[in-house]
């Protein structure tokens, strides 16, 4: 995909990678950046720096009917919509004591929000013939997010469903993506390993802990070159073949590094 010209939406594009993809697409020459996130008036502070090309929008992406709304009002503002980032994630930091509250918050965050938004742009890019949508999806998808069981389900979940739209959709004009970074250096990871979470840790011993703009810079990449997965840590995909070849022992060596971290 070549951004320039193009209708972009990002959702939890107040912050973190969010904020990050919005700045890029706009430097790529996009036509506008619809930076929509929970937080209204940070959504307000990134599209006022992006300049009159940014519109912001306060929208909780659990809620199917402000989806929709944000979706036809794009449609109705710019013509169509190019591009959507379901981009907006959350952690719990716990296992299976998370409570069942912390559980379907992840579930509704992490999975249920790229369901609404693919049910109600796709019908419009298929009218076109053509559209672009890119899941931030986690490394955690097709790894694991140690200390945090209901992170690692649902991201896993979030990448099953990209795949499914890519190998539903290919043939009829629509290009996914999944955005599938490790360690990003971001408020999500910082409060973290503030509060020591053991995920948090793990994330910040694996590799190099990467900007949100290093991550964007990845996305754009990935986006022109209109691949699935994007890795902005290419030692995932080794991870990843490692851990399908012989997962025991890639089990092994997590257990491992956890006993080192909480010795």
């Amino acid at each position: 995909m070549n951004l320039t010209d193009r209708i972009v939406v990002v959702t939890g594009g107040a912050g973190g990678i969010g904020a990050a993809l919005s700045r890029r697409f706009a430097a790529e020459g996009a036509a506008a950046v619809v930076v929509a996130d929970l937080d209204a008036d940070a959504a307000d502070a990134v599209a006022e720096a992006i300049g009159p090309i940014a519109h912001p929008i306060a929208l909780d992406v659990t809620d199917e009917e402000q989806v929709r709304e944000l979706v036809a009002d794009t449609e109705e503002r710019y013509g169509r919509i190019d591009l959507f980032c379901a981009n907006a994630g959350v952690t719990t930091g716990g296992g299976v004591e998370v409570d069942d509250a912390g559980w379907d918050r992840a579930w509704r965050v992490n999975v249920l929000a790229h369901v609404y938004s693919a049910r109600a742009v796709l019908p419009g890019m298929l009218a076109r013939g053509g559209g672009h949508l890119m899941h931030t999806c986690s490394a955690a998808g097709v790894l694991t997010a140690v200390g945090d069981a209901a992170y690692t389900a649902t991201k896993h979940a979030s990448v099953g469903f990209a795949e499914w739209l890519a190998i539903t959709y290919r043939d009829r004009g629509i290009r996914v993506s999944a955005l599938c970074p490790q360690g990003v250096d971001t408020p999500m990871l910082a409060g973290g390993i503030v509060e020591g979470h053991l995920g948090a840790r793990v994330i910040a011993a694996s590799g190099a802990v990467l900007t949100p703009d290093q991550v964007a810079d990845a996305a754009i990449a990935g986006l022109a070159e209109e691949r699935f997965l994007i890795l902005p840590h290419p030692e995932v995909a080794d991870y990843a073949r490692r851990r399908a070849e012989d997962p025991d022992g890639w089990q092994a060596g997590m257990r491992k590094l956890i006993r080192r971290l909480t010795a």
